[in-house]
């Protein structure tokens, strides 16, 4: 899925230096990720090297030092636009302040697509090749209400997003899932409204393993009782694991 993301993405970049009569020599794409060290995005990183090698397309990547860092993605867009590339695929670490430097590139007449994560709006990129984060959050909450059975109705859950400024990503995955659940969501463009008594709390990882484990603990201190954790993303999970497996709970929750 990953790869197919991205090479969807680069044969419309590809398409597009075609239709401006450049020559496919001259053809050159970034890919700027959250993070470089995130399985997914290193599976991502892979997918696109593979697929700009099929398209004889020059890649460049570029990645923020941890998640949440939209800054290092700012430089790396306006690196791109001075090198001439004809294309960017981004998964923006932050949905609303890259609109201003996604925008400068497209006005450099670079075609911007972002992936996995939309843009608010959504039409600041040229395009997006995302999962359903919503129905996907949805169904792992809906997986987890028939796990547990009637305990839904009284299980404590603990919240583990991503970060403080909610990415578009993060909203849909976390509503999705409470939505999933059972839970009301209030308004549905952000997390951590939602005054059911079963939420613990909404601590935020930075989707890295530190941050899971430490989120993990803080809601733990609140709630001993937890019986439900909701992740953001492998890397915050495998932290939470090992919160869990320090007072061995690691099998008895979901």
């Amino acid at each position: 899925m990953k790869r197919l993301f991205a090479g969807t993405a680069l044969a419309l970049i590809a398409a597009g230096a075609a239709q401006a009569e450049s020559h496919m020599q001259d053809v050159s794409a970034c890919l700027i990720t959250k993070t470089d060290t995130n399985p997914f995005f290193v599976k991502m990183r892979e997918g696109a090297q593979q697929a700009a090698g099929e398209l004889g397309i020059a890649l460049n990547s570029y990645a923020g030092n941890v998640d949440g860092d939209h800054e290092t993605q700012v430089d790396a867009i306006e690196t791109c636009i001075a090198n001439g590339a004809s294309g960017i695929l981004i998964t923006a670490s932050d949905t609303s302040a890259i609109v201003s430097a996604v925008q400068q590139a497209r006005d450099a007449g670079l075609l911007v697509i972002a992936l996995d994560t939309p843009l608010s709006p959504i039409d600041a990129a040229d395009a997006t090749f995302a999962t359903d984060n919503f129905l996907a959050g949805e169904l792992i909450g809906k997986w987890a209400a028939a796990k547990l059975g009637e305990e839904a109705a009284n299980a404590k859950i603990a919240m583990l997003d991503l970060g403080v400024r909610q990415p578009s990503v993060d909203v849909l995955r976390d509503q999705g899932f409470l939505t999933g659940f059972g839970i009301d969501t209030k308004d549905p463009n952000k997390w951590g409204d939602e005054d059911d008594p079963r939420i613990v709390g909404n601590d935020v990882t930075a989707g890295n393993e530190e941050g899971g484990r430490t989120e993990m603990e803080n809601l733990l201190s609140k709630d001993p009782e937890i019986k439900v954790v909701y992740n953001f993303n492998e890397p915050a999970a495998a932290g939470a694991y090992e919160a869990l497996k320090a007072i061995g709970r690691e099998k008895d929750l979901l």
